[in-house]
């Protein structure tokens, strides 16, 4: 009772989540079950009202919004992957024909096993893609636009690692790379289980997270595989996501791979400090752009509130 008493004391409202009290971006993600399974994304009982990311004092947030949101990193996650595994990004219809991408390309992979890890990572990522464009239909944001190559250049830099970083140019490198994004997606859909309330909602929601977490978990596991310097450069990028995205990170290394607390649960992030990760972007304030988009997010929630 103790414990279900304390996650209840957790629950957020989609207000604070907007506020970047909440959660981040893959939580956003989670609530799409919301509008692909329940069919209720625009009703009274999934809409919230407050001052959100960019959308000024007294904006009226929906669930829209909130999914938007999710399909703006999607759109990342799914270029990444899509470009290291086939040379090719998304096709028009699926990035709705907005936006342009610099960098990325095929990855020379030389184990087998790699390679396909990489790409069911890609044919999930373009999943979610077509699930938040489905559910959302119109109101579907394009893709923005989005940098591979000036990000990773800057995140190497910033991190300590050196000048220069292409994920793309070799199989190590790139699992260096996704270590980038996939500790932020558990971390975020962590924080979207406060915000559901549909038993339905949350189960599926459960689900996704336990898919990014695979993920994760298979990116840390093959970087403790690798080991010098490739642990050495996960954990200098950790140290940057931990910076601009308000801790929740874990030292990777050879006998410590799950990314929790002292307690073993998974790390949660606000919408703000995703931001701050996604826009490369450690400086208190409010920020709209930079890094990985370098025009900003597509959609009503765009900027970091602190």
């Amino acid at each position: 009772m103790e414990n279900l008493n304390r996650l209840a004391g957790k629950r957020l409202s989609r207000r604070r989540f907007l506020a970047g009290i909440g959660t981040g971006a893959g939580a956003a993600a989670a609530l799409t079950v919301a509008a692909g399974c329940g069919g209720h994304s625009n009703n009274s009982s999934s809409t919230g009202t407050g001052s959100g990311p960019g959308t000024g004092t007294g904006a009226t947030i929906t669930d829209t919004d909130i999914l938007n949101f999710a399909l703006n990193l999607e759109y990342l996650e799914a270029e990444f992957y899509l470009r290291a595994t086939t040379g090719s990004g998304l096709s028009s219809t699926d990035s709705g024909g907005t936006g342009t991408v610099t960098g990325g390309a095929m990855v020379p992979f030389k184990t087998p096993a790699i390679q396909q890890y990489a790409v069911e990572i890609a044919n999930d990522e373009l999943a979610h893609v077509r699930f938040l464009r489905k559910a959302l239909g119109s109101a579907a944001v394009g893709r923005p636009d989005i940098d591979l190559t000036n990000s990773f250049n800057a995140a190497a830099m910033a991190a300590g690692i050196g000048p220069a970083f292409n994920p793309f140019a070799d199989e190590n490198s790139f699992i260096v790379g996704a270590f980038t994004f996939e500790d932020v997606g558990v971390t975020a859909y962590h924080g979207a289980a406060t915000l559901l309330t549909v038993s339905s909602d949350l189960a599926a929601a459960g689900g996704i997270l336990g898919t990014e977490a695979y993920h994760a978990g298979t990116i840390r596991t093959l970087l403790t595989q690798l080991g010098t310097p490739y642990i050495t450069y996960a954990n200098q990028i950790s140290a940057l996501r931990a910076s601009a995205g308000g801790g929740a990170e874990t030292t990777l290394s050879s006998t410590s791979i799950v990314a929790c607390d002292s307690s073993s649960i998974s790390w949660d992030r606000t919408a703000s400090q995703v931001l701050h990760i996604v826009y490369l972007s450690a400086m208190a304030g409010v920020v709209s752009k930079g890094g990985f988009f370098p025009s900003g997010l597509n959609g009503t929630i765009t900027a970091t509130t602190t």
